[in-house]
């Protein structure tokens, strides 16, 4: 560490923990329906959204079952939640209802699943909709449900092949009539869908299915009995089940794009499977680097036609003796070519802001492109942000496009609203990395850059976000033991930072979060993400909450393990660092890593520094006391706790282990850290 500076706010409130870009529709509106003799219930609409009047297609468009076709909560109430109190009363209500989700809604517990009844849309709002740590599901009979346009996720336990938990973003245990379409479902807790025990006349359309081991499984059932027709989904960086299809009478899947990426953690088992007595018609989808892409069981039946194959390997199967069907005997469909299927999913799969809003309350959003190889409108990330007006009043989302961008970026105070979004299909394909340390000369010879100048990007604007990509300080310290090496990936110096789905990557000060000034607020909202690093890696001023997130130990550049994961420098009577439901792990010594240390910079007494770490799992590297001095500071003497952490680096409490009452844990919650702001895509 080197070079600092300090600052912060607080407050309290329920906080609807946001996220995704463009949003829309604002409070909490109740719409009446003009369905066959009903009046507007509110004066809030003069008209029933396209969007809410919407009705399936495939097998759940089919009459059946006394169930004509999916229309979900059409004819009922729409109303827009922001709470999980009222997602869950809305939908295990008897009546029907359109449910409008336009927040980022916390399931309490982690894994929980609303049990949603019969006769409902529940739709996010633009892509703000989001359901974060937990799902929804459809119990026997339950019918006539549509899921639109959300993003289901991070209900991850921290193990790959997940055999305790059952954290589903979707389970449907003998339900019908149910179309899930335009969803991004990912980084659940053993399965991202699961139609089991008979669930029949199903949809399954545009929705992005990702960072999982187990994306659709299909069946748990003797019967073979189901419907159901999967099309146009993107299923990516998935282990198995892409689906799993078992002892489905008519499986019409078409349309679809499998990807396994080369170079990531995830290597796919295989693809598309027709198991059990399942007999699968596989239409016009595109297979990219999967392992062993079709297969079936031998008592099953599976006809492909038209698909398209590139960089497969392993098992590429059909056959069986099944009667042959056509779907059109049951609906209508049209065949998009396969080839030109990865393009046309990976742009029109997941959330579309247009869904589930009102146009009278959809703030405008500009769009600028960055792409390397000239298809976009800029070929840097700086590049867009200086196209960006001075003193924007609305949001400007930066998309870049997969690659890796060896530049720096800032983004200065003048130019507020701005999104930093990866346009690819995970956070790992879209990099911005360079190699600044504080000890580095600068170009013109003026001197050094400095801890905070060292950064790779550097956001210094109020109400800015980073989504979906990495950012990297790739120094070599090793080389470079002849200049200070602190290396800053990631700074920020403003209020309202959003910082979602992103990995952050260093060795020493890795995320820097300071204030624009010492009496200003810093506020900073991590979620989701990966941080990397090994002394005072996560350090500054700011009020930082990093919530649901991994946070990984690195050893020093000689091999050693020995290192401080945060260093607050927090001003007296503002709240410092809060780590929260996160992990922390990373392949280095046991006893090696303290949680913190108090940095009072320049000596300054008036800094109270703070970190609280909560509700997390910790690794055995760990010390038994985990907080350390620093600079002839005790850290007693400052705010250092934690409360119910668990795993092989959790302690119990002591005098050198200070742990939160439950009272005091009350008033140490993410809503305490970030006062009057809720962090959504707005």
């Amino acid at each position: 560490m080197s070079t600092r500076t300090p600052r912060h706010r607080r407050r309290r409130r329920t906080l609807a923990l946001g996220l995704p870009l463009a949003l829309t529709a604002a409070g909490a509106v109740t719409y009446g329906l003009f369905g066959a003799g009903t009046q507007p219930q509110a004066s809030a609409a003069t008209a029933v959204p396209a969007w809410a009047t919407a009705t399936a297609d495939g097998f759940a468009s089919v009459d059946a079952l006394g169930q004509k076709g999916t229309y979900g909560g059409r004819g009922g109430r729409i109303v827009t939640v922001k709470t999980l109190a009222d997602l869950e009363k809305y939908a295990t209500a008897a009546d029907p209802y359109i449910i409008v989700v336009a927040a980022a809604i916390d399931m309490d517990p982690v894994g929980k699943e609303i049990k949603v009844r019969s006769d409902k849309t529940i739709i996010g709002s633009g892509t703000t909709g989001q359901i974060v740590g937990g799902g929804f599901f459809l119990g026997p009979g339950v019918h006539n449900v549509i899921i639109r346009n959300l993003t289901i996720r991070d209900a991850y336990q921290g193990e790959w092949n997940d055999k305790e938990h059952d954290f589903d973003g979707i389970q449907m245990d003998g339900a019908h009539h149910v179309w899930i379409d335009h969803n991004d479902i990912r980084h659940m807790a053993d399965g991202l869908i699961d139609s089991r025990k008979d669930t029949t006349y199903l949809t399954v359309s545009w929705n992005k299915l990702s960072q999982e081991n187990k994306a659709f499984g299909i069946g748990w059932t003797d019967h073979v009995t189901a419907d159901l027709t999967i099309h146009h989904n993107w299923i990516r960086e998935t282990e198995q089940r892409n689906p799993s299809t078992d002892n489905v009478a008519h499986a019409h899947l078409y349309n679809n794009f499998l990807e396994d990426v080369a170079g990531t953690d995830i290597t796919s088992s295989y693809g598309n499977y027709s198991r059990g007595k399942t007999n699968m018609l596989l239409e016009n989808s595109y297979f990219q680097g999967m392992n062993n892409p079709v297969i079936r069981d031998g008592t099953a039946t599976l006809v492909q036609r038209g698909n398209v194959f590139s960089g497969t390997s392993g098992r590429n199967e059909s056959g069986g003796t099944g009667a042959s069907w056509n779907p059109k005997s049951f609906y209508g469909y049209t065949l998009d070519k396969a080839a030109d299927v990865p393009a046309l999913v990976t742009s029109g799969a997941g959330p579309r802001s247009s869904l589930g809003t009102a146009d009278s309350t959809k703030a405008a959003v500009t769009t600028l492109t960055v792409a390397q190889d000239g298809s976009g409108q800029y070929r840097t990330v700086q590049a867009a942000v200086d196209a960006v007006p001075a003193n924007n009043p609305s949001r400007v989302v930066i998309a870049v496009k997969p690659g890796t961008y060896r530049e720096t970026v800032k983004v200065p105070a003048g130019k507020p609203h701005v999104t930093i979004q990866g346009a690819g299909g995970s956070r790992r394909d879209t990099v911005i990395v360079y190699n600044n340390a504080a000890g580095t000369t600068k170009p013109d010879g003026s001197g050094t850059y400095g801890t905070p100048g060292s950064a790779t990007v550097s956001v210094q604007a109020d109400d800015s976000q980073l989504r979906n990509l990495t950012v990297t300080n790739d120094f070599d310290e090793a080389k470079h033991q002849d200049i200070a090496g602190q290396a800053v990936a990631l700074l920020t110096s403003a209020d309202k930072v959003v910082l979602d789905s992103v990995i952050v990557n260093g060795d020493q000060d890795t995320l820097e979060m300071e204030t624009a000034a010492k009496d200003k607020p810093g506020r900073v909202y991590v979620a989701n993400s990966y941080i990397t690093g090994n002394v005072d890696f996560v350090f500054g001023r700011a009020t930082a909450v990093i919530d649901r997130s991994v946070i990984t130990l690195k050893k020093r550049w000689n091999g050693t393990s020995a290192g401080y994961v945060t260093a607050p420098s927090t001003p007296s009577g503002r709240k410092g660092i809060l780590i929260n439901r996160s992990t922390v792990n990373g392949d280095v010594s046991a006893a090696s890593f303290f949680l913190g240390r108090n940095w009072h910079p320049g000596g300054d007494t008036t800094v109270d520094p703070q970190t609280t770490v909560r509700n997390s799992t910790l690794n055995a590297a760990i010390r038994s006391i985990p907080w350390s001095d620093m600079g002839g500071f005790s850290w007693k003497d400052d705010r250092f706790a934690e409360y119910r952490n668990s795993g092989a680096g959790a302690g119990s409490g002591s005098a050198d282990r200070p742990q939160l009452t439950d009272a005091q844990a009350a008033q140490q919650e993410v809503a305490d850290w970030l006062g009057d702001w809720t962090p959504t895509g707005s």
